[in-house]
C-alpha cells in the first residue's frame, strides 16, 4: 500500500510539470514542430512550430517559417508568420520581418520590427466621457 502512495504522488508531481524543449546554438533543423511544452531556440530552426507554450527565441536563434504560440520572447531573429493568443516580448537585439497576429505586443528601443501587424483581442472604449464625438460637444454662450 505504501509503494502505491508513493508512485502515485511521482505520477502527480511529473504531469504538473512543464517540459521545454531546446535546439541549442549550432543547431540546424529542417521541419515541423508540434508540441505542448516550451521551446528554447538558440539555433537555427526551418519550419512550422505549434505550441501551447511559450517560446524563447535567444540572441543566436534564428526562425524561418510559422510560428503558432501562446508568448514568445525574442533576442534574436524570425522571418515568416507569427500567430499569438499572448504576448510578444522583442528586445533590442530583435530582427523580426514578416506577418504579425498578437494579442499584447512588447517593444524594447531598439529592436527591427519590419512586418504587417494585427492585434487581437478586447476592444477598450477610447470615449468614456459619455459624449459621442460630434454630439452635444460644443456649447453655446
Amino acid at each position: 500500500m505504501f509503494s502505491e502512495n508513493k508512485k502515485e504522488k511521482q505520477s502527480k508531481s511529473i504531469e504538473g510539470l512543464s517540459s521545454q524543449n531546446i535546439i541549442s546554438q549550432g543547431t540546424k533543423i529542417i521541419g515541423d514542430f508540434t508540441s505542448e511544452g516550451d521551446f528554447r531556440i538558440d539555433g537555427s530552426l526551418e519550419g512550422n512550430i505549434k505550441t501551447s507554450g511559450k517560446v524563447v527565441v535567444g540572441k543566436s536563434g534564428l526562425i524561418k517559417g510559422t510560428l503558432q504560440g501562446t508568448d514568445a520572447y525574442f533576442e534574436g531573429k524570425f522571418s515568416g508568420k507569427l500567430t499569438l493568443s499572448g504576448t510578444l516580448t522583442l528586445k533590442a537585439s530583435a530582427h523580426i520581418e514578416g506577418e504579425v497576429v498578437v494579442g499584447k505586443l512588447a517593444v524594447e528601443p531598439g529592436a527591427t520590427f519590419n512586418v504587417t501587424c494585427n492585434m487581437k483581442g478586447t476592444v477598450k472604449e477610447m470615449n468614456k466621457g459619455g459624449q459621442q464625438e460630434g454630439k452635444g460637444s460644443e456649447k453655446t454662450a
